[in-house]
């Protein structure tokens, strides 16, 4: 399933980009993405195009206490879509 994530955050963006590639996709939901693009907005937003292979094991990594412990020293907020393709 294709899917945008909207981030904002108060690290700055590199720490951001190396956190999501790194731990998040590279390791927590490495089982559940098996695409992405990882876009840097400003300073303090990005947007991750990716597809979820797996949505209930990419939910619960999402939820998981090492991504939740990164998201509150970090102050990140996330807005997730689920995309479509409109043909």
């Amino acid at each position: 399933m294709n899917t945008l994530i909207v981030s904002t955050f108060s690290c700055n963006f590199e720490e951001f980009e190396k956190e999501v590639t790194e731990s998040f996709i590279g390791c927590l939901a490495k089982d559940y993405v098996n695409d992405y693009e990882f876009i840097k907005i400003n300073d303090h937003k990005a947007h991750t195009f990716m597809n979820v292979t797996d949505w209930d094991g990419f939910g619960a990594s999402f939820e998981s206490e090492a991504a939740k412990e990164f998201d509150k020293r970090n102050n990140c907020k996330d807005i997730v879509y689920k995309i479509e393709l409109v043909e």
